[in-house]
């Protein structure tokens, strides 16, 4: 019987050895694909290439679309911040006007220049804020002094002793108020 276990069949020899050869010759293929394959993995790459090439465009272009944005904004503010005092000049000069008696003529020329800071004010996107009955923003105002008061709600702008300047989300120059029940 030991011969016999020795002794193997020549079909038996072939199935081996042809199993042995296939995990070869997969590997084989593997190792060396076709020509058209070669191709596509080269267009896939360049096209990942291009995708991302256009989307770095885009958003150097949309990011430089923002920074000019920002620019435009900011030298607005500087420009404004030298305008400013001339703007409450001209404001305290029309209070002082209330209950006085003053030549009318002098008093519309000072109205008339207010009228204009204001349209350019409005041209150059420039809001005005504080107002008395305001809801006090610590973000928009600087409290410099508080009353207690019976007619105004708590937190609320009680008297506002300079206007507040924003160019959009920007602040030019914070309003100084007084704030109601703190």
């Amino acid at each position: 019987m030991s011969k016999e276990k020795k002794k193997t069949k020549p079909e038996e020899v072939e199935k081996v050895e042809k199993t042995e050869e296939t995990p070869q010759a997969k590997e084989e293929e593997k190792k060396e694909p076709s020509k058209e394959e070669q191709l596509e993995e080269e267009l896939s790459k360049q096209k990942d290439k291009y995708m991302r090439l256009c989307a770095e465009y885009d958003n150097y272009r949309k990011r430089t679309a923002s920074e000019k944005a920002a620019i435009y904004d900011d030298a607005t503010a500087r420009a404004i911040t030298e305008i400013l005092p001339l703007a409450d000049s001209v404001t305290m000069a029309l209070s002082q006007f209330e209950g006085k008696d003053v030549p009318e003529e002098f008093k519309k020329g000072i109205e008339l220049i207010g009228e204009q800071l204001k349209k350019s004010f409005e041209k150059l996107s420039i809001e005005v804020f504080g107002e008395i009955g305001d809801s006090f923003d610590p973000n928009l105002h600087n409290a410099i002094s508080s009353v207690e008061s019976e007619d105004l709600p708590e937190n609320c702008v009680a008297a506002v002793y300079q206007k507040g300047y924003k160019v959009k989300d920007k602040i030019i120059r914070h309003a100084m108020v007084q704030v109601a029940n703190t």
